[in-house]
């Protein structure tokens, strides 16, 4: 299928949309929201341009595919991820598992996600970050708090020598320590050609603009930053202490490699057993961070896609792909509300083995 025909509106006929629309559409998402991000310096959840490389050693900068660039992702865009059809009632919505770091080559979506984006009534994200008022939430509670007590020296140096390993310079300085961390997480493996700003979620959220789609926040920012950070000098610390412990491995970008290419393959077995293998839940203080930012998220999201469903919108949902995974994944939790899940299967596609980049 020709992807300017998916991206057509699904309310009237409308002309073949060609790369230049879906370039400014997505421009459009990232400018909405990359002026405040880079006023804080943050870069919590996607980060276009928050981090620029600068002198020798630095990972190459982010850039967006110019038209002949684009024209060429179109062409040869294929489904990536994981995509679920979510029925009841004799109505259909689906539910998408993101990765918040790619390729350049992984923004324009594929004809089968488009053609699910296209069908929905509107589109559920995470958060919604082309919201501006959600955009000022995000950014206050992300930013130090005045009296917040500051690391201890050896953290503190530990964090400032890898904010230099990676090139962030004083671009995240405004932030609290534990959202610097969770910030530096997304740009780790930029060496191995992964970035932020390619992430989907932003893309998504231009197209769905585009197609006149509402687009939704699942969690409140109250929600996802309550599990994200603290006020508690104890749990930054915690926080702080066992995110450096594995961003410092020299494995730390080839892991969140082979998890984005797991995600780009469509190897659900691999995001499954991702626990087992990233060599990031080896002490009680390691999984409790992983329990609290991931799976204790998951109730909250299924009941808030199941009232948003209940009160008449069919939806395309998108969140990270690690919410489908494990205990109280997404697919389960919306079974257990009685509806009809069913993973859709992309072509070329094999679910077992190791990712085809590795």
């Amino acid at each position: 299928m020709v992807l300017g025909k998916a991206l057509q509106g699904c309310d009237r006929p409308a002309p073949a949309y060609g790369p230049g629309r879906l370039r400014r559409w997505a421009r459009a998402a990232r400018q909405a929201v990359v002026p405040a991000l880079l006023s804080a310096g943050l870069s919590l959840v996607i980060v276009p341009g928050a981090a620029r490389a600068e002198g020798a050693g630095c990972p190459p900068a982010a850039q967006m595919p110019d038209q002949a660039t684009l024209q060429s992702l179109m062409r040869n865009a294929r489904d990536r991820g994981v995509l679920w059809r979510l029925e009841k009632d004799g109505r259909t919505s689906w539910l998408y598992g993101t990765i918040h770091v790619a390729e350049q080559a992984w923004m324009v979506p594929g004809p089968l996600v488009m053609d699910a984006l296209r069908s929905a009534d509107a589109l559920a994200l995470e958060l919604n970050l082309l919201d501006p008022a959600v955009m000022e939430q995000l950014l206050s509670a992300m930013r130090t708090q005045p009296g917040a007590k500051p690391l201890p020296q050896p953290l503190q140096e530990r964090l400032q020598a890898l904010k230099e390993r990676e090139c962030v310079g004083t671009q995240i300085d405004a932030l609290r320590p534990d959202a610097q961390v969770v910030s530096l997480a997304t740009l780790i493996a930029r060496r191995e050609g992964l970035d932020p700003s390619y992430g989907i979620d932003l893309t998504l959220g231009g197209v769905a603009t585009g197609m006149r789609k509402p687009v939704i926040g699942l969690e409140s920012v109250q929600t996802q930053i309550r599990q994200m950070i603290s006020d508690d000098p104890k749990q930054v610390e915690e926080t702080v202490r066992t995110g450096l412990a594995q961003l410092e491995r020299e494995d730390a970008g080839t892991t969140l490699s082979l998890l984005a290419h797991a995600w780009a393959d469509g190897r659900m077995n691999l995001l499954e057993s991702y626990p087992t293998w990233c060599r990031c839940l080896t002490d009680a203080a390691e999984k409790r961070e992983y329990e609290r930012m991931v799976v204790g998220r998951n109730p909250g999201m299924a009941r808030a896609i199941g009232r948003e469903i209940a009160s008449g919108r069919n939806l395309f949902v998108a969140v990270g792909a690690l919410h489908m995974a494990g205990r109280d994944a997404l697919p389960k939790l919306l079974e257990q509300q009685g509806f009809h899940v069913t993973r859709v299967e992309f072509p070329g596609n094999d679910p077992s083995g190791m990712p085809a980049s590795h």
